[in-house]
């Protein structure tokens, strides 16, 4: 019992030591920190400033009101003050400076109209012909060539004046109807054979209205009136003589008229057409147009004339009403 006793008395003697020997030495830390400290303080050293405990900082409520300090003091600062906590939005003080109005883009000058088209407009090309109604009795079809040009009002409405001759040749019929009248009238010619052709020049005022429009394609109507000028000729082949630089005097076979009419008349014309514009930056534009043309010709009646040969006329078809459907393809610029 004795010994157990005394092993219980050294373990707790060991222990008290152990603590008084732990506290001498935190006594000991404390007082050297105090006299390290007291040393910077007499040396100029700026104590290290105490920890700063940011999460309790940043979980404390923000206050988000006006300060004293800054508030406003006028009566004109108050409204406005008032209108933002409010939202009055229909305060004109809060309000940007209303938008500019912008229209379309005016480029009116010497050539160009305020919605950006040409002012001027040309044109050319060139197709066919096709006679309809009694002039396809006698005519065949033939070929025809345009030019023309005016003003742009905009870009719907133009005024042109236009150039168009067309030319035709005559039906077989009408060739041998002719050669027997020749050979077989008071003429007493002796002919072998017999050709001609008609030609219908014309300067016209052609208003023209353009019902679509995109950047590469339109479409038109445009309608025509003017006067026409009607020609029929009819030749014979014969020999002709004429000097060549190279072989002198030589002989050929040539068409020479031997009977001619000629009817001038005011005409009218109505016609359907579209463009295609080669780039949309482009002015310069394709076309292609189709008209119905009505000349409004004078018939006079058949005759072998008087004995001076006045009022001679042999083809009354030439001063009889005409019609035709002219189709031409271009360039407009």
């Amino acid at each position: 019992m004795s010994t157990k006793s005394n092993d219980l008395n050294n373990i707790r003697n060991t222990r008290l030591s152990s603590l008084l020997g732990r506290t001498a030495a935190a006594v000991f830390l404390a007082a050297a920190g105090t006299v390290g400290l007291y040393a910077q303080q007499s040396a100029g050293v700026a104590p290290s400033l105490p920890a700063i405990d940011l999460k309790a900082s940043l979980a404390a409520p923000l206050n988000l009101s006006v300060p004293d300090e800054i508030g406003y003091s006028s009566s004109v600062g108050s409204v406005e003050t008032a209108n933002a906590e409010l939202f009055n939005l229909s305060s004109s003080a809060d309000q940007p400076p209303p938008r500019r109005r912008y229209g379309r883009p005016n480029y009116n000058d010497s050539r160009t109209n305020a919605d950006g088209s040409p002012k001027y407009d040309f044109y050319g090309g060139g197709g066919f012909g096709v006679p309809t109604g009694g002039t396809h009795n006698y005519l065949t079809t033939g070929w025809g060539i345009q030019v023309g040009g005016g003003r742009n009002f905009n870009k719907k409405f133009a005024l042109n004046l236009g150039f168009d001759f067309d030319h035709f040749g005559f039906q077989t019929a009408t060739l041998n109807n002719q050669l027997a009248i020749y050979n077989n009238s008071v003429l007493a010619a002796n002919f072998s054979q017999l050709g001609g052709n008609t030609h219908i020049w014309s300067f016209t005022l052609n208003p023209t209205y353009t019902f679509y429009n995109s950047d590469s394609t339109g479409a038109y109507v445009v309608a025509g009136v003017g006067f026409y000028h009607k020609v029929a000729n009819f030749t014979t082949p014969t020999v002709g003589e004429f000097l060549s630089p190279f072989f002198g005097l030589v002989e050929e076979e040539v068409n020479q008229t031997i009977d001619s009419y000629t009817s001038n008349a005011p005409g009218f014309s109505l016609g359907i057409g579209g463009t295609y514009k080669f780039s949309r930056f482009a002015n310069q534009r394709f076309y292609a147009e189709a008209r119905y043309v009505f000349i409004d010709n004078q018939s006079r009646s058949f005759s072998f004339g008087d004995a001076n040969g006045n009022g001679f006329n042999v083809f009354p078809q030439n001063s009889a009403k005409t019609t035709y459907i002219p189709v031409k393809f271009g360039i407009r610029f």
